[in-house]
């Protein structure tokens, strides 16, 4: 038998991880293995204390916020997952989180099968986050996280490793289309369309294709919408 998925709900708010872990603790294939009200805890627990594959984190807490340790968290070579959950009209910062490295984001009014679709789609190394939401997210918050220069530069720079075609896709991505969308507007079967995705995957060393989606908007494939 498979072992349960390891949670880590980090909020500020004992009522938000009441509530999730009530639906969390009802499931097989989970299990929360700890409560924790503040970004620098939730880091703690990914590198250094018992193991855990996602944590369900907050943006908005004290001592460090979800933002930080998120990037902390990748940063130290945890295999530990973030999804964050987040409030929409109220987060500014979920773009720096994905920047960061967060595998995804929902939101915390998500339906129960919402969210444990969304924990099981990153634990298996996916994005879950859907094209469409994710062109919506970066249209609303990327003109209030300008890139440098330099990161614009960088970004840049990484893309010159791509073949034209990969190129074309990379934009299609970043505009939000899915691989359907990407396949009629390229004139490419779809099964194309997914080698290319993971070419690219491959090429630009990113983890999912939020990454990809970020990326194409550091190096100015596209410009979010005023």
């Amino acid at each position: 038998m498979t072992a349960p998925i390891r949670l880590v709900l980090a909020d500020d708010q004992e009522l938000v991880r009441l509530g999730f872990r009530m639906v969390l603790d009802a499931q097989e294939d989970m299990t929360v293995v700890a409560e924790v009200s503040n970004g620098r805890d939730a880091l703690a627990r990914a590198t250094t204390g018992p193991g855990c594959d996602v944590i369900l984190m907050d943006i908005r807490m004290p001592i460090m916020d979800g933002v930080e340790a998120t990037r902390r968290i990748v940063a130290s070579g945890s295999n530990t997952k973030v999804l964050v959950l987040t409030t929409f009209d109220l987060d500014d910062y979920v773009y720096a989180a994905l920047q960061a490295g967060a595998s995804g984001f929902l939101l915390k009014d998500a339906g129960p099968a919402e969210l444990l679709a969304g924990i099981r789609a990153v634990h298996g190394g996916e994005a879950v986050v859907a094209p469409t939401a994710t062109r919506r997210l970066l249209e609303r918050f990327v003109p209030l996280l300008p890139v440098s220069g330099d990161g614009a530069s960088r970004a840049q720079e990484r893309l010159k490793v791509l073949t034209e075609r990969e190129l074309e896709v990379l934009t299609a991505i970043a505009q939000g289309h899915t691989n359907t969308e990407i396949a009629k507007q390229l004139w490419l079967a779809e099964a194309t369309v997914k080698t290319h995705v993971g070419h690219l995957l491959a090429k630009l060393n990113a983890r999912d294709r939020i990454q990809l989606v970020v990326l194409g908007y550091d190096a100015g494939l596209v410009q979010p919408n005023p």
